[in-house]
């Protein structure tokens, strides 16, 4: 086993605030702010192990960016799938493909006190001035961004009567709205898009379905919200009857085909739906309309495994080639119901990120960053990271022997005129050291221009967001 897998998908030895990192090169003196990271802080509980990338104990990264010097922090979440564990040295919550429940009699005792992770560990944003850890339980957990201290609990619904949402909600900058789907599962089930506008909640829309899918994120342009739903469909009764964790109880429906609900943004009213064969994805990228035509961006694969490729067994195993998302553009023509494909990239991508603040719903935009992996390699797991150029089809990219980077997070510069004026962000984690460090690139060139290294190991994570 690779010694970077063993220590990636290990533990978080301990919770550090470190004012100033080791800076090798030159941080660029308009980069202020802190990027705050989010993912597993261990994948072990006393004697019990997690069994897959998706699980784990949420632990939240600061990196205070000031004048070119860097400052860390990092910290658990205090959520009660935390405190349990620690209290009790077992894994006490259900999380995204392990269960503890696995007698009968735990079991059936769940049915009447579910006890689904509110460990919110997949990604971060801010809502208004408040800043959550996000889960795809609908309990988000608000934390201190000064401190990362855990504060309270935030749902969608205060009624508690949806299970699952998706972690990236959708902001639209000029009117202050924040969207978002919840699903509730139960004998018929509904997919609900919901608005958060000036601290109200509404829903915009609720469809019914009887066998939901497992949808990660959502598109959104000016004019409309796109559901994108996947023929990785549960029957809800199995998740509490099966005994399986929650992410086995989903099964791959080819036959069913990929389905595109395009919904209008103000009315909720479903303008088309159509067709097409069978593909997964986690995540859109971006979406916008041209000339009366919708456009949705998505990392696409075939079918849903990529889901088992992330169980640790097979990854520390070595046994396979991690599976690749390929950059696809979706152009739906809304009168005819038609629908296109196109390929835009050649990389084998996750974990897509753009320019979001400026030139999200934005067709203009022409830069993706990404995770990915090395095509003459056999990692199974993401070994560079890399920038796609969508009007050229060039592509560059950064990657070190030994060397893991995670989720690319471009900041632009104040008052740029260029799309890629301004620095990537990446958290590392260095196989040959046994500690992480934060890469700094310039966005345009793509080369390091500086990294600033932790004393310790971030384990392998997923998302982030830079905050001014």
């Amino acid at each position: 086993m690779k010694k970077a897998y063993e220590i990636g998908f290990g533990e978080t030895r301990d919770e550090l605030i470190v004012n100033n990192l080791r800076v090798q090169g030159r941080i660029p003196d308009w980069v202020t702010g802190d990027l705050i990271r989010n993912g597993p802080g261990t994948f072990r509980v006393g004697e019990e192990f997690y069994r897959h990338w998706f699980d784990g104990l949420a632990m939240l990264h600061k990196f205070s960016v000031r004048d070119g010097q860097v400052g860390y922090a990092n910290k658990f979440l205090r959520c009660k799938a935390y405190n349990e564990a620690r209290e009790t040295g077992r894994i006490s919550y259900s999380e995204f493909a392990t269960d503890p429940c696995d007698k009968l009699f735990s079991r059936l005792k769940t049915l009447f006190t579910p006890k689904l992770t509110d460990s919110a560990k997949v990604n971060v944003a801010r809502f208004d001035n408040r800043y959550m850890a996000l889960g795809e339980t609908p309990m988000q957990i608000e934390f201190d961004r000064e401190t990362l201290d855990t504060l309270g609990v935030f749902k969608y619904d205060e009624q508690n009567s949806q299970h699952v949402t998706t972690v990236h909600p959708h902001f639209d900058r000029t009117g202050g709205q924040i969207y978002n789907l919840v699903i509730r599962f139960s004998r018929v089930s509904f997919y609900n898009l919901r608005e958060i506008a000036n601290g109200v909640t509404r829903t915009i829309t609720k469809t019914k379905v009887n066998k939901p899918a497992y949808i990660h994120s959502f598109g959104m342009s000016p004019r409309y919200l796109v559901l994108v739903e996947f023929p990785f469909r549960v029957y809800p009764l199995n998740i509490l009857l099966s005994g399986k964790p929650f992410i086995e109880n989903y099964q791959w429906k080819p036959d069913l085909g990929t389905r595109f609900y395009v919904f209008d943004r103000n009315s909720g009213e479903l303008v088309t739906s159509l067709k097409t064969d069978a593909f997964f994805a986690f995540h859109h990228v971006n979406a916008f309309e041209k000339n009366g035509e919708l456009f949705v961006d998505m990392a696409v694969y075939p079918d849903a495994g990529i889901i088992q490729a992330f169980y640790l067994e097979k990854i520390k195993q070595q046994a396979q080639r991690l599976p690749g998302g390929r950059l696809k553009r979706y152009r739906i023509d809304v009168g005819k119901n038609s629908i296109r494909e196109t390929v835009l990239s050649d990389e084998d991508i996750e974990l897509p990120r753009f320019d979001y603040d400026n030139l999200n719903m934005n067709g203009d935009y022409r830069y993706v960053y990404a995770a990915a992996i090395q095509k003459d390699s056999q990692s199974s797991f993401y070994d560079k990271i890399v920038k796609m150029d969508l009007l050229s089809g060039k592509n560059f990219s950064w990657h070190q022997d030994g060397c893991y980077p995670g989720e690319a997070v471009f900041v632009g510069r104040p008052g740029r005129t260029r799309e890629d004026d301004g620095v990537i962000f990446s958290v590392v984690l260095d196989e040959n050291k046994g500690t992480s460090f934060l890469l700094v690139l310039d966005a345009e060139s793509f080369t390091e221009i500086a990294r600033a290294e932790i004393p310790q190991p971030v384990l392998f994570g997923y998302h982030g967001e830079f905050f001014q």
